[in-house]
């Protein structure tokens, strides 16, 4: 009983301690203020500033605490942008830098060109794939990361660089100088007629030309007899809401709803409607869709898929069904915040709840809401967009996993082998045709030069993952020997989801024969 008092009294007088001194700061009993909060809010800062073990920049803790307070917003999709990162995503949306046209990279710790783009400075300058930087403006380039590369061959439009360059098989290094000017980077890409009048086109993200881009492809597949789209919007990470509804525009008529946002503020709440005829009625359309399809790439398969003017194929979407707004701020950065919640024109939310954490797990929900389409057809609402036909993707081989984890910390090594590999076939002259067969011997010798360069990996292995060894010998040969275009055909040969596109597509006399053949399908899957 004794040491109970003992306890009960400590604990009293501890309490009545620390309410005394509450109540003597005010804040017992008392509402804090606005001024107390923001005075409280500046103490913070001034002992962080002041009393952290570790010295931090005014600059560094302003901006931590601004991505502090966004990142407990419990969204995953607001956040502090950090000027590189808000430059970065400015480009992104625009499609437009200031530059010299050229994917470059890394390879054997040297920067390394790509592609050299067409229209562009590089391309013009006689600049190919396998030319080596080794100095931009004098400055050497060995070691040099990726970003820092970026950055100084980035610049002012019609400010001049000089690059040191480095061939394969020219002895002496060539100095080009290259006037940088605005590159306008396609998000519309590869625009092709497959055959049998299906035509394909991919878009990879909804920069601010996307639906002008898009409408130029589309009438020059129409113009060399195309009356069947193949639509790819797998992987795009989506964009701008206003290109989102001007891509959607293209394939509706006018006077059909395309999307409603809602939002606190009177300018975050609007609905968008087609405005015109749409230019291609009879285009017939299949549109393909997975988990990387995301924000404004869900509008338009959204859009599409409640007015019954596409068949979706592939895997049910992201699910992100909301809008942001960027606000740039005075350090050159910008808050990404969510503003609004976007619906499509039945009125579906296909937001698929995240955790607020870097991984943004999803969410899933335990039952899905079912609207009606135009037609009469079901849909689920909620956790993405369900395609109309679920094309799972094709297994995995274990092999491939196997000779990954094989390589584990050696893939940079191994990128550098095989790129190494394919410009020597280059030089070679050995390979003529983009349709090559990858042989025994080509597999070989790539594992010389593995080994050459110090990567540990057993034969079986190595031997065991021949299907995934073949494709990525046949991709960067054909994109050193042949071209982007090369490098895109031999991948879609490879592509299991879009082969059972063109073969859904194939043969269907309209669109309705396209609906029948996708209700058949989902049947079928039942």
């Amino acid at each position: 009983m004794k040491s109970r008092a003992i306890l009960a009294g400590a604990i009293l007088s501890t309490a009545l301690i620390s309410g005394g001194w509450l109540v003597e700061r005010g804040l017992v009993g008392n509402r804090p203020s606005a001024t107390d909060r923001a005075r409280m809010l500046n103490q913070v800062l001034q002992h962080v500033s002041r009393d952290f073990v570790d010295t931090l920049s005014d600059s560094a803790i302003y901006a931590r605490t601004a991505s502090g307070l966004l990142g407990e917003l419990g969204d995953p999709y607001s956040a502090y942008l950090s000027p590189r990162l808000y430059r970065s995503l400015t480009e992104r949306t625009e499609g437009r830098y200031a530059g010299i046209g050229a994917n470059v990279d890394v390879r054997d710790a040297w920067p390394t060109v790509v592609v050299a783009m067409p229209g562009g400075p590089a391309l013009a300058a006689g600049l190919r794939a396998g030319d080596r930087i080794i100095e931009v403006d004098g400055t050497p380039m060995h070691g040099k990361t990726f970003e820092e590369t970026q950055k100084l061959i980035r610049g002012t439009p019609g400010s001049t660089v000089r690059l040191t360059v480095e061939r394969p098989g020219v002895a002496a290094a060539m100095r080009v100088d290259l006037v940088r000017r605005e590159i306008h980077v396609q998000s519309v890409q590869h625009p092709t007629l497959l055959g049998d009048g299906i035509g394909y086109v991919a878009l990879t993200i909804f920069s601010d030309s996307s639906s002008v881009d898009l409408r130029r492809a589309i009438d020059s597949l129409r113009g060399v007899g195309m009356h069947t789209l193949i639509f790819d919007l797998r992987g795009d990470p989506g964009g701008l809401l206003a290109q989102g509804v001007a891509v959607s525009d293209l394939f509706l008529d006018a006077k059909k709803r395309i999307v409603t946002i809602r939002g606190r503020t009177p300018d975050a709440t609007q609905s968008f409607d087609d405005p015109a005829p749409q230019p291609w009625p009879d285009l017939r359309l299949v549109v393909l869709v997975d988990s990387g399809t995301a924000s404004a790439a869900e509008i338009v398969a959204g859009a599409l898929q409640d007015h019954d003017r596409a068949v979706l194929l592939g895997a049910t979407t992201y699910g992100k069904g909301s809008a942001q707004n960027l606000f740039p701020l005075i350090d050159g950065g910008a808050a990404k915040l969510t503003t609004a919640q976007w619906y499509t024109p039945l009125g579906r939310s296909i937001n698929r709840k995240r955790t607020p954490d870097a991984d943004g797990a999803p969410v899933e929900p335990v039952k899905r809401p079912k609207f009606k389409t135009d037609a009469g057809r079901t849909i689920l609402g909620g956790g993405g967009i369900t395609p109309d036909v679920l094309l799972p993707p094709s297994p995995r081989p274990a092999s491939d996993t196997v000779f990954q984890r094989a390589l584990g910390k050696q893939i940079p090594q191994f990128s550098d082998a095989l790129t190494e590999y394919a410009i020597a076939v280059k030089m070679s002259g050995a390979v003529t045709s983009p349709d090559f067969v990858v042989t025994p011997e080509m597999r070989a010798e790539l594992l010389r030069r593995m080994r050459a360069r110090g990567i540990r990996i057993d034969d079986a292995t190595y031997r065991d993952a021949t299907s995934l060894i073949d494709r990525v010998i046949g991709y960067e040969v054909a994109r050193y020997v042949f071209g982007e275009q090369a490098l895109f055909m031999r991948r879609l040969k490879g592509d299991s989801m879009m082969a059972r596109a063109v073969e859904f597509a194939r043969g269907a006399s309209s669109e309705q024969e396209l609906f029948e053949r996708a209700a058949t399908a989902a049947a079928a899957a039942k």
